[in-house]
């Protein structure tokens, strides 16, 4: 049996060893238990938060004193002893509140030596404002309740090195108040958009992350074996073909708002894990669906920021409707000045091969008109519709009414960014079929971002799935448009990483 008190004592000394600086603590918490205290306690009765006092006292003058008691709890960020006075920052979720601390007033004044900044404290006592007008908490008692060991970064203008900011976001957090109004951001940006779809009658649903066959869209799975069962299953790179299985059930309006998982690039706008939100509606079209986006940035927009108006790095950009359309044809006429229906094959290929972009020889003109069309992209600043693509470019659309060429598919963009995909959803089971057997043939030729066959799927459609048109939403795309976040990254709690030292790779058997 393992000594627990000697493999504790063995956990010290090797912290010891990181740093002087942890050393000091660790003594410092030796000598708090020495004294009786206790440094890890089960729980506190928090009773205020700094915002809620900084409104009830705005209305307070420098030098107002009160009787009104309280009890707060939070980190120590800032921690400044001058003589028998301690003055505290203290750090909760609402934001900061100084703390006054005195030896006349305050029982076991020199205890204060051994806390740092970093420490987890309760405080009890009564508010006053200072000559500077500084709302604070005149201390009568202090209750530890964490022991901090290792020393904060450098606080004042956060975490520069970003490979600290993404592996360790709970420093950025603690140090950089930008970053963590960004995630506050985030979840109220969420919060606007699940109000809205509540409020247009979408019933939330949820489908399965783990899937035997994968399928919605045009990326490579990530794969995972299920040992009971003895079978090959998939992370889900899209909820959409489970999602239409509920409107064949019946469903009308049905949303999910969660994780996708493509085994694919990194970059500032990818990360293998990102939050998406997929919505259909039956009897509805892509046109439809166009005013749905549009009225969703707005919701969300003027609820969670009261503007429509927004920066994103060197651009402006304003999502009030209404948002221009146009073609995708149309577009890199627009912005390359390329009219490709006068084009061949061979002087596409061109182009693409000057701007090294890759691409399959044996691709048909439309899946080669798409790829062009990437050159467009980053021209795209305002919100804009681009409708109409080829119908190479996704087995799951109608054809377009119109050209038979085309599929009613759009895609939206703001700042050179794709924010979404929709679709005029496709509902005849024989064509259906068809497309999908023809995306399994090319799986089974090497393109790997095609998809298997899904029986199932096929089935359900030849049940009968009403017209409908379906829309996927970019969660951290949005997020990092209404919050001026250069990189993906900077608006997912814990992005994808590369392992360190630190992290081992699991040795193989």
């Amino acid at each position: 049996m393992i000594d627990e008190e000697k493999a504790l004592q063995d956990i010290e000394r090797k912290l010891e060893k990181e740093s002087h600086l942890i050393a000091e603590r660790l003594k410092k918490l030796n000598e708090l238990k020495s004294q009786g205290n206790t440094p890890y306690p089960y729980k506190y009765d928090q009773k205020h938060h700094a915002k809620e006092l900084h409104d009830k006292y705005s209305i307070l003058k420098p030098h107002d004193i009160t009787d009104d008691f309280v009890s707060i709890a939070g980190r120590i960020l800032g921690l400044r002893r001058i003589g028998k006075v301690t003055f505290m920052n203290i750090s909760d979720a609402t934001g900061k509140i100084q703390a006054y601390l005195n030896d006349q007033e305050f029982p076991n004044y020199d205890t204060l030596k051994l806390l740092d900044m970093g420490d987890y404290v309760g405080l009890k006592g009564k508010i006053f404002k200072t000559k500077t007008g500084e709302l604070t908490v005149n201390v009568s008692e202090l209750s530890l309740l964490s022991k901090s060991l290792r020393p904060l970064p450098e606080k004042f203008h956060g975490i520069v090195d970003t490979e600290i900011k993404y592996r360790q976001r709970y420093l950025d957090l603690i140090t950089d108040e930008h970053s963590k109004n960004v995630f506050i951001a985030r979840t109220n940006i969420i919060k606007a958009l699940r109000e809205f779809l509540n409020n247009n009658d979408f019933m939330e649903v949820e489908t399965p992350i783990l899937q035997p066959i994968y399928g919605g869209a045009a990326a490579k799975p990530f794969t995972s074996h299920h040992n009971e069962l003895d079978m090959k299953l998939y992370l889900r790179v899209s909820f959409e073909l489970y999602l239409k299985k509920l409107i064949v059930g019946g469903f009308e309006r049905v949303y999910e708002i969660g994780k996708d998982f493509r085994n694919e690039s990194i970059d500032t706008t990818h990360n293998p894990e990102f939050t998406m939100m997929e919505s259909y509606c039956a009897y509805a079209d892509y046109n439809d669906v166009m005013e749905f986006v549009e009225d969703a940035y707005n919701y969300i927009a003027q609820k969670v920021f009261g503007t429509t108006s927004f920066k994103f790095q060197d651009h402006e950009f304003d999502v009030k409707k209404p948002w221009e359309r146009l073609s995708m044809k149309d577009a890199i006429k627009k912005y390359l000045n390329y009219d490709v229906d006068a084009m061949s094959k061979q002087e596409i290929k061109d182009i693409l091969d000057d701007n090294r972009i890759d691409y399959n020889i044996e691709m048909s003109k439309g899946s080669l008109i798409d790829k062009l069309f990437k050159l467009a992209e980053p021209k795209l600043i305002q919100p804009i519709f681009i409708m109409d693509h080829p119908k190479e470019t996704t087995p799951l659309c109608k054809l377009h009414r119109e050209n038979p060429e085309l599929i009613e598919r759009f895609e939206p963009f703001i700042c050179g960014m794709e924010i979404g995909n929709a679709y005029s959803e496709l509902n005849d089971p024989i064509r259906q079929r068809y497309l999908l057997e023809q995306q399994a043939n090319q799986l089974k030729a090497g393109q790997e971002e095609s998809n298997p066959m899904d029986e199932d799927f096929c089935k359900a459609v030849e049940y009968g799935m009403p017209p409908m048109g379906g829309l996927g939403l970019g969660i951290d795309r949005m997020v990092m448009l209404m919050t001026n976040s250069p990189s993906i990254r900077d608006v997912i709690f814990f992005p994808t990483m590369k392992i360190t030292e630190e992290q081992p790779k699991e040795k193989k058997a």
